[in-house]
């Protein structure tokens, strides 16, 4: 999974919303959805248009933390590790409600 598939996945999740309440909202198949959340299609532009539509935010700020996941210092992948992990836990907790 690259790390723009990852960050739409962060971002859904973060906002606590299921992937058939995203494709419904976004007008796409789940399965596409989920197929672009777990890095086996890459998303196009309109796509990440329709994600920042979705999440009232710009296409160039999803960009950004995208490429942020991205940095390769120690401290900063250390934090987003953690971050990542943090993340995660809380789709665990969401998952099994």
């Amino acid at each position: 999974m690259n790390k723009l598939n990852q960050a739409l996945r962060l971002i859904r999740v973060f906002h606590d919303q299921s992937l058939s309440e995203l494709a419904k909202q976004m007008d796409i198949s789940v399965g596409y959805l989920s197929e672009i959340e777990s890095g086996k299609k890459n998303p196009s532009l309109d796509v990440i248009r329709k994600y920042a539509t979705a999440f009232h935010t710009t296409e160039s700020a999803i960009l950004f933390f995208a490429e942020n996941i991205q940095t390769d210092s120690k401290t900063k992948t250390a934090l987003r590790n953690n971050i990542l992990k943090f993340l995660q836990a809380i789709e665990n907790v969401k998952i099994s409600k």
